[in-house]
């Protein structure tokens, strides 16, 4: 597979507007995208009974809509909680193998360029009693992406992020500030310079144009690269 793992330095940090907006910058560009988020919590009930994912659908729509069944998430909570805890709310645990396969097989059925994996929460966020975010990044095999806050506090979160994500021995090819719009762009760029100045990776701001992502996509497969999508 070639693709990302995007996990965060917390929850609502902004790892689904990202992986959206590169979901969509590499179908401009003439991929196939499988993008995937197979656990989410806090997922209300549908009309239907089901859980509704909402980050997966968000997801599933910026990859263009193909994906359908277990390839448009795997596992619902009701309760806004760590994987782990929401699961053992309704007697039920996680599948980390599943996840992996699901994520293989949805690439390779959806004859997909790109995958995109999001994670839930932070990287120690628990997923099993013996399991955490970091476990399933391992299982999946992809290089990581770290999505972070723009504003305050973001140094200390992202750089302990990246001291972990290193440690467990993952390839990190870089962070993504998330800048919202009552964010300040001066302090938001502050904070990048800070964090590039302790690690010497790619650190990037997504305010409004999601070009600034491009440099993660990797080569075009029909686009010249350069050409505004």
């Amino acid at each position: 597979m070639t693709g990302y793992f995007v996990t965060g330095t917390d929850t609502n940090v902004g790892k689904t507007y990202v992986t959206c907006a590169l979901a969509r910058r590499a179908v401009a560009y003439g991929h196939k995208v499988f993008a995937l988020k197979p656990i989410e919590t806090g997922c209300p009930l549908g009309p239907d009974g089901q859980r509704i994912g909402a980050d997966q659908e968000l997801l599933a729509g910026a990859a263009g809509g193909w994906q359908q069944g277990r390839f448009r998430g795997l596992y619902r909570f009701a309760l806004p909680a760590a994987p782990l805890v929401a699961a053992e709310a309704v007697e039920a645990s996680i599948d980390l193998e599943l996840v992996a396969e699901v994520a293989r097989r949805g690439t390779v059925e959806g004859r997909a360029s790109l995958t995109l994996v999001e994670g839930a929460g932070g990287w120690r966020v628990p997923i099993t009693a013996a399991a955490d975010m970091s476990t399933l990044a391992r299982h999946v095999g992809l290089p990581v992406i770290v999505v972070a806050r723009a504003g305050l506090g973001t140094i200390n979160h992202t750089l302990l992020t990246i001291e972990a994500i290193e440690r467990d021995g993952l390839t990190l090819v870089g962070v993504v500030l998330s800048h919202r719009p009552d964010d300040d762009l001066g302090f938001s760029r502050s904070n990048r310079i800070e964090i590039v100045r302790r690690w010497p990776g790619r650190v990037l701001i997504l305010e409004r144009d999601s070009e600034v992502l491009d440099e993660l996509i990797p080569a075009p497969l029909d686009v010249p690269r350069g050409t505004p999508p």
